[in-house]
């Protein structure tokens, strides 16, 4: 998908705006912001820095007729999910709708804090159209009541770099000898195989895919089958296929040095926008491509996510939130997030339609969804607890600090303790 070229200057221009109207120090979350601005209801945003924020925004108020209040969430993942927990469990009112992501709803999903929507936005009509072992694993609460509409459909997709694999004389990562024969042929003067995203709030989502590729159970590591996805990884730091100074990396530094030729090959959430703005996206340099299988039966899994919008329970313009959240879930509103931030549609229907057929997403997902086994992510309530503490003792193991064997006692020790 070839996204409309950003207007920097423009989107900056917009977002200080945004930011000056703020009605973080009100109570109540319609009235004025601070510049004696009128609006309806106010959105707690992730895509606030998106150069084409404007044009969404825009759309979305001529669509619904609502003037809306934008507050900017943190970037920093730690710092949003305290400030997202802090407005909700004290019943602020100052904000209507948030974005949460997996993380989030499965901490929140039961907490009483955000509103059912299954009667007025998710009727059954509309949640047909969405992937339904998403919503049953990580939106629905315990009663059965959806709490939010997804924002889009991703996969943490495999990616590779098409230049490299030429390079290498190898056609196709399909199983787990054509994996290693990669790794061991590539990774060399600073350049290696595989190249991941490590940072302790983000490698979890790394852990989990490669406990499920080698067929394992990411709440019982007294499989094998766990600690042969363990072993793997850290035999391709010991190999140095694999960089141990990723342990630092979060998205945002992993994504650069892929777009320079550092890796041969990794997974990433998204439609490859970084890659498409450093002139790199493409079927000749970096793509999607089918997971590899890494288990003898040939199976493949992948994970599916999203972040999705839902109504604080606190809202004091819930007639408003409502309007809004149904301009979400409409094909309208999944087009508009679409086009402005390469968001591919959660509605399985709006995605037919609006996706051309030339978007190599389209085809990539349509296999991924036939081919692999999808599922939502391994989460508990605790779940930033649970990610941090993982990520912290699977660095140590990738140091070297602790063995394999230790890192999946402790694992199975965190799962005890946050289940």
């Amino acid at each position: 998908m070839k996204k409309k070229i950003a207007k920097i200057m423009l989107g900056a221009m917009f977002l200080t705006g945004v930011l000056s109207g703020c009605g973080g120090n009100t109570k109540e979350s319609s009235g004025s912001d601070n510049s004696g601005n009128k609006y309806d209801l106010t959105l707690y945003s992730i895509n606030t820095t998106d150069a084409d924020f404007g044009d969404w925004l825009k759309n979305v108020e001529d669509a619904t007729g609502l003037k809306i209040n934008v507050i900017a969430a943190p970037t920093d993942s730690d710092t949003r999910q305290q400030k997202i927990t802090t407005i909700l469990s004290t019943g602020d009112s100052s904000v209507d709708i948030l974005e949460i992501n997996d993380e989030m709803s499965a901490s929140f999903k039961n907490s009483g804090w955000l509103d059912g929507l299954n009667d007025t936005v998710m009727t059954e009509d509309i949640r047909g159209e969405f992937a339904k072992g998403y919503l049953d694993q990580m939106i629905t609460d315990k009663q059965g009541n959806i709490i939010g509409v997804p924002g889009y459909a991703g996969y943490l997709a495999f990616w590779v770099n098409q230049k490299i694999l030429d390079e290498a004389g190898i056609d196709k990562l399909d199983t787990k000898e054509d994996f290693k024969k990669y790794m061991l042929a590539v990774s060399k003067d600073g350049r290696y195989g595989y190249g991941g995203s490590w940072e302790k709030t983000y490698v979890f989502n790394e852990i989990a895919q490669f406990v499920n590729m080698f067929g394992g159970d990411y709440f019982d590591w007294t499989r094998p089958e766990n600690k042969e996805a363990i072993q793997f990884l850290y035999d391709m730091v010991q190999n140095k296929q694999t960089p141990i100074d990723q342990i630092a990396d979060k998205y945002e530094q992993m994504n650069p040095k892929a777009n320079d030729g550092k890796y041969g090959c990794w997974f990433m959430w998204g439609l490859g926008t970084d890659y498409e703005k450093a002139g790199m996206l493409g079927q000749d340099k970096i793509h999607m491509a089918m997971v590899p299988s890494m288990t003898n039966d040939g199976k493949r899994a992948i994970f599916t996510d999203s972040w999705s919008y839902v109504l604080n329970t606190a809202s004091k313009n819930k007639d408003a939130a409502i309007k809004f959240l149904k301009y979400m879930a409409s094909e309208g509103g999944m087009e508009a997030s679409y086009k402005a931030f390469d968001r591919y549609p959660a509605r399985k229907d709006v995605a037919e339609k609006v996706v051309p057929d030339t978007d190599p997403a389209k085809e990539m997902y349509s296999r991924y969804a036939s081919e692999c086994n999808v599922q939502g992510r391994p989460m508990l309530p605790q779940t930033m607890e649970f990610i941090t503490d993982m990520g912290t003792i699977y660095q140590s193991c990738m140091k070297g600090e602790i063995s394999v064997d230790e890192f999946c006692k402790k694992a199975q020790e965190l799962v005890n303790k946050y289940k």
